[in-house]
């Protein structure tokens, strides 16, 4: 019995052990709820980037990884929590995620009081790396000044006059004030700004402000709409003929379902962040083929984002040879790798992660359900000012 007893211990140490061996990541994000396609797109993307980057093996220096899934709901309080209980009842390593931008800033404190990164995908607006960052935070995806810039550059020109049209909530706040900046770096200001609830679905009275502001303006005139899930304001505004004033409308880059709509607008310019056709290197070559060998679509805007986030954790672990935090920060902090957009590379200062955009101008196709955003110049890591933030 005694004997028993001693090896039923020794197993029960053992499962123990080897649990606890695991690397643990939770994915905290808004699986369901009003950007459902997003967290879709990231989820699936995180778990090609694993996969990619462990050569298949989903282990990293014979450690399994596992991945702990939490859905936000897309609510702050919801991120929060799900966030103490991860780090806490879970005490997973790190963590991924969230969809939104609201949520993440109510997340990013958590880190600190953990002292455990969480590695922000695809949450946009400035602050997360910016006013509200700690030095816990990394961010794979884009932040609103590289929406910014890269727009700025793919519309500002001599005789433009651009107005705005986003949401009043921290993403489009922080996604116009970074438009502002970058086109006052070109010598221009935004001739008109509106800002309408997240839910909005009547853009009359916004978009009269708007035709008014700019209909006695000489030149090229633009609208530039900054817009997050549902309800795109884009088909809407078109329908009252903002060619009567002059005014083009102009917006960045989106996932496929959204880009249908952009086939009323052939020509359309912009920038954006991802376009399955637009890199040409090995890791979108393998993204491409696998995703539509396993989903029987191209990857779309969050999956590229999500798989750059998988194969920085992995690369960052191997670099670091730890899961410990310290050591990961020390690898992190510019640390180089390669995604299915070229290389990246985590700012010191920030942990911002710096990367490639691309100025586009809309194709439409009959053949093709989406519209087609053709390359018209590739903005590379040093054409990008991105200001530091925090």
């Amino acid at each position: 019995m005694k004997k028993w007893l001693i090896s039923g211990a020794i197993s029960a140490l053992a499962l123990t052990t080897a649990a606890s061996a695991d690397i643990k990541i939770a994915h905290v994000y808004g699986k369901t709820g009003p950007f459902e396609a997003y967290a879709k797109q990231s989820h699936d993307g995180l778990m090609l980037g694993l996969e990619y980057a462990t050569g298949g093996t989903m282990e990293i220096n014979g450690e399994k990884i596992v991945v702990i899934e939490k859905d936000t709901q897309l609510k702050p309080d919801n991120g929060k929590a799900l966030l103490e209980e991860a780090y806490g009842d879970d005490e997973v390593d790190l963590a991924v995620g969230p969809v939104s931008s609201g949520v993440a800033l109510a997340m990013l404190p958590v880190a600190e009081e953990y002292e455990k990164l969480l590695i922000v995908e695809p949450a946009v607006a400035d602050s997360i790396t910016g006013a509200n960052w700690n030095r816990y935070i990394f961010r794979t995806g884009r932040n609103s000044s590289q929406d910014a810039v890269a727009n700025a550059i793919a519309l500002a020109g001599e005789d433009v006059h651009i107005a705005t049209l986003a949401q009043d909530y921290a993403f489009g706040r922080d996604g116009i004030a970074a438009f502002r900046e970058a086109l006052e770096g070109q010598g221009q200001s935004i001739a008109h700004e509106e800002y309408v609830p997240t839910d909005t679905t009547d853009f009359t009275a916004a978009a009269e402000r708007i035709f008014t502001a700019m209909k006695d303006l000489e030149g090229d005139k633009k609208l530039f709409i900054i817009w997050a899930g549902g309800g795109n304001p884009m088909g809407k505004i078109q329908a009252m003929d903002p060619s009567r004033f002059g005014v083009e409308i102009a917006t960045g880059g989106n996932i496929l379902a959204a880009m249908k709509a952009y086939k009323d607008f052939p020509g359309l310019e912009g920038a954006t962040y991802y376009y399955y056709e637009i890199p040409k290197n090995d890791v979108n070559d393998w993204l491409v083929k696998t995703h539509q060998e396993r989903f029987g679509t191209p990857p779309d805007f969050f999956t590229a984002g999500g798989m750059s986030a998988g194969i920085a954790v992995v690369e960052a672990i191997k670099k670091a040879g730890s899961t410990d935090t310290e050591e990961l920060i020390t690898a992190m902090e510019g640390m180089e790798w390669e995604t299915p957009k070229g290389t990246m590379k985590f700012r010191a200062e920030d942990h911002q992660a710096m990367q490639t955009m691309y100025h586009f101008k809309i194709k439409v196709d009959d053949n093709v359900e989406w519209a087609i955003p053709e390359l018209v110049r590739e903005l590379k890591i040093e054409d990008l000012p991105i200001p530091v933030r925090n």
